[in-house]
């Protein structure tokens, strides 16, 4: 696919650590409740790590208890794409970032009590937060 950010393998190597490649680029999977952002409860903005492709709004980010950051929604339409998984022997729906095609985690439709039904469980390892910033 063509995305606005491009880059070759070599260069996603350089760019991220052994972990964020494996993940973003080969479509690994962090271990669960270890994700340095699963607890992160302040108000701000999720963004992909490779790209800063900003993606979730904190204010729709909810504890599904699953270990991995989680999100009844993207913060805007065409943040993220969807393709088909059957890599665990049953279809998935996986998430990557729009703008460089990263990996991100997968989308469930198993409710939760959220708006939408959703919950998008996303790999820590493959976001950044940034908080709000307030004024005084």
């Amino acid at each position: 696919m063509n995305y606005e950010i491009q880059r070759s393998d070599l260069e996603w190597r350089d760019l991220l650590g052994p972990l964020e490649y494996e993940v973003l680029r080969q479509a690994g999977t962090e271990h669960p409740f270890t994700g340095e952002l699963l607890d992160e409860a302040r108000p701000g903005t999720y963004a992909c790590r490779a790209c800063g492709n900003e993606l979730f709004a904190a204010s729709t980010k909810f504890d599904a208890g699953c270990g991995w950051p989680s999100f009844w929604e993207p913060l805007r339409d065409g943040a993220v794409e969807y393709h088909d998984d059957f890599t665990v022997g049953r279809k998935r729906v996986e998430v990557r970032c729009a703008k460089c095609g990263s990996h991100l985690g997968h989308v469930f439709p198993d409710g939760y009590g959220t708006p939408t039904g959703n919950r998008y469980c996303m790999n820590s390892v493959c976001l950044t937060f940034t908080p709000d910033t307030q004024a005084s």
